[in-house]
């Protein structure tokens, strides 16, 4: 379980960081994400640049994180990118066909950089974030349970 400083440090570093939101954006669960924004009730105005598409990306891996760079396949991806009405870009780029889901994304990558941000980050952003500590949680539990500790035995036949 995280306790509240550490979510409040990483809250800050969302707050301040594109990277991070759109990071945690592209890989929140649909659901969550959808349920979250009907409940934030702030739908701006908005033009598309570039409407939801899929389409297909190559997946690049390193043996060891050092080796040289390998394709490991492709996976499928949704993107579209859109302006406010005050001008202010948003993108969105998720993992899958969801149109949706990409439209959401850009609406508050765009919304993140307006005074809405604050709003946005504490109604949104921080429960997505927690969501996504809880699941972290979770599987390291899960995984620890199935741990198995190995050791030498003598067996005194020397």
């Amino acid at each position: 379980m995280t306790n509240e400083n550490d979510m409040t440090a990483s809250g800050a570093e969302l707050r301040q960081s594109r990277k991070s939101w759109m990071s945690l954006l592209a890989t929140a669960d649909e659901a969550r994400l959808r349920d979250l924004w009907a409940g934030f009730d702030r739908n701006p105005d908005h033009s598309w640049l570039r409407a939801p598409e899929a389409g297909g990306v190559m997946v690049r891996g390193r043996m060891g994180a050092a080796g040289a760079p390998f394709n490991l396949g492709e996976m499928t991806v949704t993107r579209c990118a859109l302006t406010l009405a005050d001008g202010t870009v948003g993108h969105g780029y998720v993992q899958g066909r969801s149109k949706a889901k990409a439209e959401i994304a850009a609406k508050i990558d765009a919304m993140m950089q307006t005074d809405a941000a604050d709003d946005l980050h504490r109604t949104i952003l921080v429960p997505l974030l927690k969501a996504k500590e809880d699941h972290r949680m979770r599987r390291a539990a899960k995984a620890a349970a199935t741990k198995v500790d190995f050791f030498t035995m003598v067996r005194g036949e020397d």
